[in-house]
């Protein structure tokens, strides 16, 4: 049995078991009409294709999003700071001081919590995508060719380590300005 991967035309063939017909039609016992099943391989082909990229993009932007968090979050922690060092010489009442600390530390709670919301659907959408990704190779190539994302590995994704930072981060920003940064601004 000889296995012809390319034609003349450099293009993809069957293999003679039926298997993937990416670029040259031919025909066969079971599949009389080999052009219909060209567009079906090019369409699964090219999804295929989308949803690579799809996940390669959910996993960039969970990255962006977190870089987008820590550029914000440090930016209102400075600004707690220099409120917190600056309220005496600007002569800001304590009172207004302790609420501009406590509004930038809910605009900060705000931005976390949008970025959480955002890596939490991005992982929504990596499942969704890989599960699609399963079912075009087992339809494509065979059954089982690719293994299904299971949510139990969740402590092996990198993404609930970045949600557990960003909670516990806000956390600790509530607890010192509520034990050392409020009290002091008398």
């Amino acid at each position: 049995m000889s296995w012809q991967l390319f034609d003349d035309s450099s293009q993809l063939l069957s293999y003679p078991d039926g298997g993937l017909n990416i670029g040259g039609a031919m025909s066969t016992p079971e599949n009389p009409n080999p052009e219909g099943s060209l567009v079906r391989n090019d369409f699964a082909l090219e999804r295929y294709r989308y949803i690579l990229q799809q996940i390669h993009s959910v996993n960039e932007n969970a990255h962006r999003f977190l870089a987008i968090y820590q550029t914000l979050v440090t930016a209102i922690v400075g600004a707690i700071l220099a409120l917190f060092v600056g309220y005496r010489k600007w002569e800001v009442e304590p009172a207004t001081a302790r609420g501009g600390v406590v509004g930038l530390l809910i605009l900060a709670t705000m931005v976390a919590a949008f970025t959480v919301t955002q890596i939490a659907v991005g992982a929504i959408a990596w499942l969704d995508y890989r599960n699609e990704e399963c079912d075009i190779t087992d339809e494509m190539v065979g059954p089982n060719f690719r293994k299904r994302p299971r949510p139990g590995n969740l402590f092996r994704w990198y993404e609930t380590y970045v949600v557990s930072f960003i909670v516990l981060s806000v956390a600790v920003m509530w607890l010192l300005a509520s034990f050392f940064v409020l009290p002091a601004i008398e």
